[in-house]
């Protein structure tokens, strides 16, 4: 039985961002991205900027031990970077999204009929995978709420 049936496609403009991009074994990606969050949020702070959206993690790759991921705060307009932080931002372009209720460590499944959902549809991905984070450690695992994007080509 499909856990998602309800994927869309978006037209999204470029979204400036500040990222801090790594190599990661999946185990050590709570701390990395709580850590990451915490020094981009104080960056912001310091230059009197705001999110303009939900953080993210961008997934470049799926290998478990040596994950390429960029974690990410979207912002207004363009910012410099300063050491670990630098400037970017998510590509302009089409993306199928579909928002995720639950656990972070049941959302394979979600990946996966999404890719035969690109497939079904006829799209091509572009191999990144963004994941958006709605809430986070505090909510119930129950609760947690991620929209799943990916560009296609």
């Amino acid at each position: 039985m499909p856990r998602i049936s309800n994927f869309e496609i978006l037209q999204k403009a470029a979204q400036p961002a500040l990222i801090i991009r790594t190599i990661t074994r999946v185990e050590d990606l709570p701390a990395l991205i709580g850590a990451s969050y915490g020094k981009m949020s104080s960056y912001l702070k310091e230059k009197g900027e705001f999110l303009a959206y939900v953080p993210y993690v961008a997934y470049y790759n799926m290998d478990m031990q040596q994950l390429d991921v960029e974690i990410g705060f979207p912002v207004a307009h363009a910012l410099e970077g300063r050491g670990d932080i630098q400037a970017g931002s998510i590509p302009a372009g089409k993306y199928v999204f579909c928002m995720f209720r639950g656990p972070y460590n049941e959302v394979e499944p979600v990946y996966n009929e999404m890719a035969a959902w690109i497939k079904d549809q006829g799209y091509t991905p572009s191999g990144t995978a963004y994941e958006y984070y709605y809430n986070g450690p505090g909510f119930p695992e129950s609760e947690m709420l991620t929209m799943i994007a990916m560009p296609l080509v």
